[in-house]
């Protein structure tokens, strides 16, 4: 007669599981790296209530709709545009503000795309408009 062999069963040992999932968690934490946003690089001026009278001809309105069109001194501008634009005002006037106004419901990926051509065509005197 034949004897039936008995298999034990295999245990994987626990009591260490918590330990292991505890130096796990641990290394994750300590090794992922989080990105921050870094947001618009704009240098702002100091605070004061300094207001300063500036000249018409030095001002180059920059209007952007909800829809994201814009218009450039009241005439309608491509975004991709803007640049070029601008960067011919500014060579005829090295004195110009570009002020910035949104409508408050334009798309941050609009306002952003138009701050980014500005900043192509070399404007470093950008007035941002409240839109009321």
């Amino acid at each position: 007669m034949k004897k039936k062999r008995r298999f034990k069963s295999g245990e994987i040992p626990t009591s260490s599981m918590a330990d292991i999932a505890f130096l796990l968690l641990i290394f994750f934490l300590v090794t992922t790296t989080i990105d921050t946003d870094k947001g618009l690089g704009i240098v702002l001026p100091p605070p004061g209530d300094v207001e300063i009278e500036i000249k018409k001809k030095n001002i180059s309105n920059c209007l952007i709709n909800s829809q994201g069109k814009v218009l450039l001194d009241e005439e309608p501008v491509p975004i991709d545009q803007i640049n070029r634009v601008i960067k011919k005002r500014i060579a005829e006037n090295p004195l110009l503000i570009v002020s910035v106004k949104a409508h408050k419901k334009t798309a941050y990926r609009d306002y952003i795309r138009v701050i980014d051509q500005l900043k192509i065509a070399n404007a470093t005197r950008i007035s941002i408009a409240n839109s009321n």
